[in-house]
């Protein structure tokens, strides 16, 4: 097992150094002119070449890049171009917010559509049959939609929540959690019917096992059927699916972020791309890559305790 988790270890290592490298080369050639924005229109060409100068963007880029890597193996992401800011700082200052409104969500994901999965592979029927119309409206309406529309019910007629804006833990742990809940249920809807439908299908699959007739013919109570045996073995399907739902959510948080006023990740990521911010675009995507990573190691590692063949193999 440790063998298996170095090597996805060195895996994930090699994914953020590709992505990294292929996303400064990208940012390089777009053929604009990050000087000109900084410095504005109306500046003359001796001022225009002196940001160029002063940004290093007069160098080759092998060189560039050689430099931004070397810096950025040792924790150095550099500075904005258009803040001075350090780009480690700006990300690590959004990174609590776009965390805390992807977790939630996935967590939400992960308790509801087992609940509702579980509910119609057992139930079958009419259950079945409304979990399977609800699954297809999740799929259709985009997620902004349903966030528009969260607000204006719950924020803004009811005032049950904020419409905007976010508070830290530390701050007020009770407006955090009403801080977050709106968007998270908003991001949350489409990731809760894939897995949902993921758990009900492998719940049919393994209620329809030998195993599991054997276990009622001894009269075992059901509850413990579902829970300790048939909801394990289902488990691994869902939980491939569900780690993946991660990593589609982290996207998904762009638009939240902008519905609901949130300065997170995405919100960053977005503001940078459309100026041109190369620095910051770079810092977001290693941080999101490495993020990527982390989630799909502990989703292996969760696969072989549930699996005992995932650790043999």
């Amino acid at each position: 097992m440790l063998g298996f988790l170095l090597k996805r270890l060195g895996a994930g290592v090699v994914l953020v150094w590709v992505t990294a490298t292929a996303t400064f080369f990208l940012t390089n050639a777009t053929g604009s002119d990050p000087a000109r924005r900084i410095v504005g229109a109306q500046a003359d060409a001796a001022t225009v070449l002196a940001k160029r100068q002063e940004l290093g963007l007069d160098r080759p880029v092998l060189e560039r890049y050689w430099d931004w890597l070397t810096s950025a193996v040792h924790g150095d992401l550099g500075v904005s171009w258009f803040t001075n800011q350090p780009v480690g700082g700006t990300v690590a200052d959004a990174l609590p917010i776009s965390l805390s409104l992807v977790i939630a969500a996935i967590v939400l994901t992960a308790l509801v559509s087992v609940v509702i999965g579980v509910l119609a592979a057992v139930r079958g029927g009419w259950v079945d049959s409304a979990l399977q119309g609800a699954s297809i409206l999740a799929f259709a309406v985009p997620n902004f939609l349903v966030g528009l529309l969260l607000a204006l019910v719950f924020a803004v007629q009811l005032g049950l929540f904020p419409a905007i804006g976010y508070t830290p833990f530390a701050q007020d742990p009770g407006l955090w959690a009403a801080s977050i809940t709106l968007p998270a249920v908003a991001l949350a809807i489409g990731a809760t019917a894939t897995v949902a439908t993921q758990t009900r299908g492998s719940m049919i699959d393994v209620l329809g096992q030998d195993y599991v007739r054997t276990l009622r013919s001894r009269g075992l109570p059901t509850r413990s059927i579902l829970l300790k045996h048939a909801l394990r073995n289902a488990a691994p399907a869902s939980l491939t699916v569900l780690s993946l739902q991660f990593i589609a959510l982290i996207s998904g948080a762009v638009v939240i972020e902008k519905v609901f006023g949130l300065n997170g990740i995405g919100e960053r990521a977005t503001s940078a791309a459309s100026q041109g911010d190369v620095p910051v675009v770079l810092g977001v995507v290693v941080l999101t890559v490495v993020l990527v990573v982390v989630v799909n190691l502990l989703a292996d590692l969760a696969l072989g305790w549930l699996n005992p063949k995932v650790r043999t193999a």
